[in-house]
Parts: structure tokens; C-alpha cells; sequence
């Protein structure tokens, strides 16, 4: 049975695209399992004016396409949902929300546990979280807890600025920072593949393990996202944080306990062991691009919303290394883009080939029957595993050929996972930080990405160099042929 949370959650940005595409719905999920249910509400805050029934009213049709909503349970849900009209820069504001959450808090019988999330430009987050101490809006009572969504700073200085702001009002363990790459069911089961199977964790090391390669890959352009993205790019949008994240992940030892803290050391003990490149070694090992013009769209320069001399990289490749016992010699080979052949997240662990290939045949010295042993977890639209084997092919002589064992979760099993905002919502509500990023992580993760960015502010890049429905600029491919290495998803695979 379904633990019920009481809280009353403040959301900072209530009107917002996010707050009805991701939000509202994610919350509702948590409603129709019972993990919300009688003792919670929640007050909406922004600049315009709305009322309390316009705001249910907007809660209701965010929800209206779920599957099985069913009316009752809907305006249920929307009854307990309240509107506060909001200036973030005033204190005297402050005064009438804290008013508010008291009557929410003693009407719905919340206990004094108070949730604040803040899903608006991050240069309010400082000021929002000062007005909440100084205007007294924390309780003694109950819990007080913080949700951030990204971007977590432009470098590591901004990055640490804001950190200090928050810790003024927050301690870290009450702060909850949202990347939703952690709320995706294959992503999570990275911890179970490894840590729940000796087969393959015996195997988790430089002995065995060849290579690893992360594919974060977008088929559309920056659409709407255009003013945002122009001033952040690939590198800050996807790399510093949901890549980051992943290989930390990947490559981090195995946790005393499945705890969040236990979690959280690992993963931080692993970026620790990331190598901070030189700029020279930044320039060789670090691939950025821009696409170019499609057969029915502009190239990136030309795109609504962007500046005709921009600069800003739509893609990015890599190759990490980590300095540890564990991982000594092994790249991690990361790449993301926009305008790419399709959309898709995969991780491709590459085992070494065997020492001696008894089934190469003498006779073509040059020819390799054996191909490598290769683990993929599929993160999306697809979820599931796939080992590749080799086996011997059918009929007369002795030829391998490479053969897939596969897991893929069906419709049913899908529809059981939880949307990742609504698992991390059910997480802060709980107070369980695992699937969140810590202020260690960010900073690690920036000072490795600044000395990239660096040096790309002050280099002037060859824009556009990839083609749309490519899988980036060849430079991408080169990064890892250098290597004598390749891709395992390309366009021919």
C-alpha cells in the first residue's frame, strides 16, 4: 500500500510550460497511487493574476490527456490546488504566502512539511530562498526542503555563487537538484545491472572492458528553446549535467548500502577521479559542431531566435578517461546532439576481444571472425538490455558471426515505470536524494567542462560542419578511429 506524503508545496513558476506539461500531471500520477492523497496542497505562484479557480481549472486540463483520468478523481485532485499572485522581488509579497501555507498547512493537516520548488529563471533563486528565511515562511515543525530545476549556474563560479546563496537559507541535504535524466527507469537500472549481477560486475573494469560509449541523441532542432539555447549550447545543456551524471554513474565503485548518501559518495569519489584536461588536451580529446541547413529547414544560424553569428555548438563528442585503478586506460566516448538521425539515448560497454583468435583464419591473416563482446542498455524510446555474443553460424565450416540476447520491457511494463518527474517528486517528497545531483557533483562537473568552454570561447570554429539526419561532424568518427575505435551505433548498424 502507498505511503501517503504530507506537504504543502510552494511552486515558484506555477504558470509555466513546464509546470503544466511535467508537473501537473507528474503529481496527479503520485494522486491516482495514493502516494498524495487527503493532507497535501499546493499554492502556485507567478507574476499574473489568476484565482484560485482559473489556476484548478489550468490543473485540469494539464492533466486531461492521461490515460484513464477519470473526472471525479480530477477535480478531486484540482481542489487542492491554490493561487497566489507573486512579485519574488518584494518581501512584503512574502508576508501574504506565508499567511497562505499556514492556513493550507492547518486546513489540509500537513504537519508543517513544506516543499518549495522553483521552476522559474534561475537568477531568482538566491532571492527567493533569502525571502524565504528572512520573511520566516520555514517551519520548526516539519520539513523544509528545496527543488531547483537546471541550469545550476554558467560555470563553476557562477555555479559556487549560487550555492552560497542557497546554503544561506538551505543545508545541502535539504536541497534537491533536479536533473530528470535521473528519473528515467534505464538510467536507474544501471545500479541493479551492475551491483545485482556478479557476471557483470566481475567484469566492470579496464581487464575487460574495452571502451564505453554514451549517446545522447536528438532528431529535432532547438524549436522553441532557441533563446535559451543560443546562450548555453550543447556542452552546458547536456554534457555538464545529464552526461555527467550517467558516466558517473557508469564508473563509480560499488556503494557500502543502496542509500542516498552511500550513493552519493561514490559518484563524487568517481568525478573526483575524472582527468581535468590541459587546453591542448581538450582540444584533441573534445568535438563540437553545428548543423547546417536541412533539405526543408535553416541551418542553426538562420533559426528563429538565434544570432546569424552564433557561434554556439549544437553537438558534442568526447573521450574521458578517469584516473583510478578501476578504470585506468578505459575512454569514456560521450556524444550529443541536435538534428541527428534519430532521437535516442543508448549505453554501449565494449569488452575486450579475446587474447587469441583460435577461429581467424590462417589463410586471411587480416581478416577478424571474433567481433567484441558489446553490452547495451537502451534508455529510450526503446527500454531494455542487449548482450552481443558471438556464435558459430549455421551449416557446413566454422564462421562466427556476432548474435543479440536481448531484454526489452513491452507495453504493460512501461506503463507500470513512473514518468521521471514523477518519480523525483515522489523522492524529495520522501526526502530520498539518490536520484538527485549533489553541490560536489555540479562543481566537479563544471570545473571539467569549464576548460573546454574556455577554449572554445576564444576559438573560432568552422560552423556549420554536420549534415541533419547524420550522426554529427566526422570529426566525431576520427575522435575514436585515432584510437582504433568506432562507434557501435552508426548509420549502418
Amino acid at each position: 500500500m502507498a505511503k501517503e506524503n504530507k506537504a504543502v508545496i510552494t511552486l515558484f513558476g506555477a504558470t509555466g510550460d513546464l509546470a503544466q506539461r511535467k508537473l501537473y500531471p507528474s503529481l496527479f500520477n503520485l494522486y491516482q497511487k495514493g502516494y498524495l492523497a487527503e493532507h497535501f496542497a499546493l499554492l502556485g505562484t507567478s507574476r499574473r493574476p489568476v484565482s484560485d479557480e482559473e489556476f484548478q481549472a489550468m490543473v485540469e486540463k494539464s492533466i486531461s490527456g492521461i490515460d484513464e483520468v477519470q473526472a471525479g478523481n480530477a477535480q478531486a485532485f484540482a481542489k487542492h490546488f491554490f493561487y497566489q499572485s507573486h512579485d519574488v522581488t518584494k518581501p512584503e509579497h512574502y508576508e501574504v504566502l506565508k499567511e497562505r501555507l499556514e492556513k493550507l498547512d492547518e486546513q489540509f493537516e500537513t504537519e508543517g512539511n513544506r516543499l518549495f520548488y522553483m521552476s522559474m529563471a534561475p537568477q531568482f533563486f538566491g532571492t527567493i530562498a533569502l525571502n524565504l528565511k528572512k520573511q520566516a515562511l520555514l517551519t520548526d515543525d516539519g520539513f523544509n526542503r528545496l527543488v531547483i530545476e537546471k541550469p545550476f549556474g554558467r560555470d563553476f563560479a557562477s555555479a559556487k555563487a549560487l550555492n552560497d546563496e542557497l546554503s544561506q537559507t538551505f543545508k545541502e541535504d535539504q536541497i534537491f537538484r533536479i536533473d530528470h535524466y535521473l528519473g528515467k527507469e534505464m538510467i536507474q537500472n544501471i545500479e541493479a545491472l551492475r551491483f545485482g549481477n556478479t557476471i557483470i560486475e566481475s567484469l566492470w573494469n579496464n581487464r575487460y572492458i574495452d571502451n564505453i560509449q554514451v549517446t545522447l541523441s536528438e532528431k529535432l532542432g532547438v524549436e522553441e528553446r532557441a533563446g535559451y539555447y543560443d546562450h548555453s549550447g550543447a556542452l552546458r545543456d547536456m554534457v555538464q549535467n545529464h552526461i555527467m551524471q550517467v558516466v558517473a554513474q557508469l564508473a563509480m565503485e560499488q556503494p557500502v548500502a543502496f542509500t542516498d548518501s552511500d550513493v552519493r559518495v561514490e559518484k563524487i569519489k568517481a568525478l573526483r577521479s575524472l582527468r581535468l584536461y590541459t587546453p591542448s588536451e581538450a582540444a584533441s580529446n573534445f568535438v563540437r559542431g553545428q548543423y547546417d541547413a536541412g533539405a526543408d529547414n535553416p541551418d542553426y544560424r538562420h533559426e528563429d531566435g538565434v544570432d546569424p553569428q552564433s557561434n554556439t555548438e549544437t553537438f558534442v563528442a568526447a573521450k574521458l578517461m578517469f584516473d583510478n585503478y578501476r578504470w585506468s586506460g578505459v575512454p569514456f566516448y560521450v556524444r550529443t546532439g541536435k538534428k541527428l538521425a534519430d532521437k535516442f539515448t543508448r549505453i554501449d560497454v565494449v569488452f575486450r576481444k579475446p587474447l587469441i583468435d583460435i577461429f581467424a583464419n590462417p589463410r586471411m591473416a587480416s581478416e577478424q571472425s571474433l567481433k567484441s563482446n558489446v553490452l547495451t542498455i537502451y534508455v529510450e524510446p526503446q527500454s531494455g538490455f542487449a548482450l552481443r555474443v558471438n556464435a558459430k553460424t549455421a551449416g557446413q565450416g566454422f564462421q562466427t558471426e556476432p548474435v543479440d540476447l536481448e531484454y526489452m520491457q513491452n507495453d504493460s511494463s512501461k506503463k507500470e515505470a513512473p514518468e521521471p518527474y514523477e518519480r523525483l517528486f515522489h523522492d524529495a517528497l520522501e526526502g530520498n536524494h539518490t536520484n538527485f545531483a549533489s553541490w560536489s557533483e555540479i562543481a566537479y562537473a563544471w570545473k571539467f567542462v569549464d576548460v573546454v568552454r574556455k577554449l572554445w570561447d576564444i576559438e573560432e570554429p568552422q560552423f556549420p560542419n554536420y549534415t541533419p539526419g547524420t550522426m554529427g561532424p566526422a570529426a566525431s568518427d576520427e575522435l575514436l578511429a585515432r584510437d582504433g575505435r568506432a562507434w557501435v551505433y552508426n548509420l549502418n548498424h
